[in-house]
C-alpha cells in the first residue's frame, strides 16, 4: 500500500503480521502441543491423548525424544507469535522531493533498538539497485536497493513482494 502527492511519496512496509506467519504460528504450536502431551502421557501411564494409547510409547527414549521436540516447538512458537505481536519489520519509506529527504522507519524488537529510523538526503543517494536472486526452488527473487554515499545498501522491499508497477 502507498500513498502519492506531488511531493511526497509513502510506502508502507508490511512487517511480520501476515496470514502466512500466523498460520505457521498456529500450525507449530498445535503440533507441539501434540508431541508434549504424547510425552507427557507416556511418563504417567494414562491417556491424555485419546489417538494415541500410552501404551505404545514406552518413556525411554520414545517419550523424552517426543516431549524435548515438544518443548523446542512451544519455544519456537511463542517467538513467532512474539515477532507478530510486536510486528516486527513494518514501517514505512517516505520520500520528499520538495525538501529533498529520504525517511526509512522499521519496527524492530523490543529494547534499545525498537525504532529504526533513518533519515538521509536524497543528494546522498548513488544509485537504486534491482538484484536478482534464485531461491532452493529455482524461484526468481527480485531485492530493490539503495546505494547510499558511505553507508552501502539499504534493502528497501522484501524479497517476497511483489515488484510489479501498481
Amino acid at each position: 500500500m502507498s500513498w502519492r502527492s506531488e511531493r511526497i511519496w509513502i510506502e508502507l512496509i508490511t512487517g511480520s503480521r501476515k496470514t502466512s506467519n500466523f498460520c505457521w504460528a498456529f500450525i507449530l504450536f498445535l503440533g507441539s502441543l501434540g508431541f508434549l502431551l504424547v510425552g507427557t502421557s507416556s511418563y504417567l501411564g494414562r491417556n491424555l491423548i485419546s489417538l494415541f494409547p500410552s501404551q505404545q510409547i514406552i518413556f525411554f527414549p520414545q517419550g523424552i525424544v517426543m516431549s524435548f521436540y515438544g518443548i523446542a516447538g512451544l519455544f519456537i512458537s511463542s517467538y513467532l507469535w512474539c515477532t507478530i505481536l510486536w510486528n516486527v519489520g513494518s514501517g514505512y519509506d517516505r520520500f520528499d522531493r520538495k525538501e529533498g529527504i529520504v525517511c526509512i522507519f522499521r519496527w524492530g524488537f523490543p529494547g534499545k533498538n525498537r525504532r529504526i529510523f533513518l533519515r538521509l538526503l536524497m543528494k546522498d543517494i548513488q544509485s537504486i539497485r534491482i538484484a536478482v536472486k534464485e531461491d532452493i526452488y529455482a524461484r526468481r527473487i527480485l531485492v530493490l536497493y539503495m546505494e547510499i554515499r558511505g553507508q552501502g545498501a539499504i534493502p528497501l522491499t522484501r524479497t517476497d513482494e511483489n515488484l510489479t508497477p501498481r
